[in-house]
């Protein structure tokens, strides 16, 4: 339960903490794309049995690994052709060309 509690906590502090944090941020410029990044590489790190049972077949790249971003995961799928319907129209939606060049960074 007190796990259950601190996620609670810490998800309900975390928006306005990235508010209040860019106030105290000197060099504003690249601040929103940067933090997005972060929470991209949370996010296929975090949700990585969701992504890996809806987005990709069995045998395909799997989702989760540190540091990486979800286009990239994604990329990788596409290039070896594992991804299922409903990863194929989110790479549509990202587009092809944003998960391909996602792999390099």
């Amino acid at each position: 339960m007190l796990g259950f509690i601190l996620f609670i906590v810490a998800y309900c502090l975390f928006w306005p903490l990235s508010i209040l944090n860019l106030f105290f941020v000197e060099d504003k410029k690249g601040y929103f794309r940067s933090s997005a990044l972060s929470l991209d590489k949370y996010a296929n790190r975090e949700f990585r049995t969701l992504w890996n049972k809806t987005l990709i077949t069995a045998n395909g790249y799997k989702f989760g690994a540190e540091n990486e971003t979800i286009s990239s995961a994604l990329g990788k799928n596409l290039r070896d052709g594992t991804l299922t319907k409903t990863g194929k129209i989110l790479v549509a939606i990202l587009s092809e060309k944003h998960c391909l060049n996602a792999i390099a960074e």
